[in-house]
């Protein structure tokens, strides 16, 4: 996993790709990137509140992008380029309408975003999943997250990093009554969660955040997969 020391974002002309930017992790990201001097495209289903000299907001009909044979999204960010994309989309069953709506937004606009980001020069994925996923998981949720990273796997970008933490801990725009109830309760199980456990640990949306931007400066080539201890040692080097 070597993160080396930041290269000029600007160096190249390139910028970074963001999904999910309104969303908690996604939001943390967006701030630190421009803190950092990164060019950020941003498009989103709302527009974004924030405003800033080094971020494009294009806004798109996610209704529309999820029918079958719809480009709108292309057209929409045809002619633009980036080198690294980082995804931090992700929705809840309640919240989407259902498991059909839900797993449209947590896999199927993930991999509309990942073709596109191919197409217009990206060479380096950050997808944000969760842990346990995996294809066989007894969970709706988790194979959901597990299709979405295999779906990934296809586009062949060169070096790709997922993250996979456990429930963030963090404010949330709307209102999630049963997570919050979590992230009260969970905290208090992690001595209980050792070794190989741990990475079932909750972790803070900040700190996720920070892992994220650390890793976009990485460099080489592969597949890696980070969870608990491995998002909090990535963050420790965003400094």
């Amino acid at each position: 996993m070597p993160v080396g020391p930041p290269p000029s974002p600007t160096a190249d002309g390139s910028r970074v790709l963001l999904s999910g930017a309104s969303g908690l992790v996604g939001g943390l990201v967006l701030d630190r990137l421009l803190a950092a001097g990164w060019p950020v495209l941003a498009p989103t289903r709302r527009p974004l509140a924030l405003r800033h000299d080094r971020l494009a907001n294009p806004v798109f009909d996610a209704g529309r992008v999820l029918r079958a044979g719809d480009r709108s999204l292309d057209t929409l960010l045809k002619g633009e380029r980036a080198g690294v994309w980082i995804c931090a989309l992700g929705t809840t069953r309640a919240k989407a309408g259902g498991a059909a709506a839900f797993a449209a937004i947590d896999r199927d606009l993930v991999l509309r975003f990942a073709g596109i980001a191919r197409r217009i020069g990206v060479r380096h994925a950050l997808l944000l999943s969760s842990v346990g996923a995996h294809p066989r998981a007894g969970s709706f949720y988790l194979r959901v997250k597990a299709e979405a990273e295999r779906g990934l796997a296809e586009q062949n970008f060169p070096r790709v990093d997922i993250l996979r933490p456990g429930l963030l801990l963090g404010e949330r725009s709307e209102h999630r009554p049963v997570e919050r109830l979590a992230q009260r309760l969970l905290p208090l199980l992690h001595p209980l969660l050792p070794g190989p456990f741990a990475r079932f640990r909750a972790i803070e949306a900040a700190t996720v955040a920070d892992a994220v931007v650390a890793l976009v400066r990485a460099g080489g080539s592969g597949w890696f997969v980070h969870e608990y201890a491995g998002i909090r040692e990535a963050a420790k080097r965003r400094a």
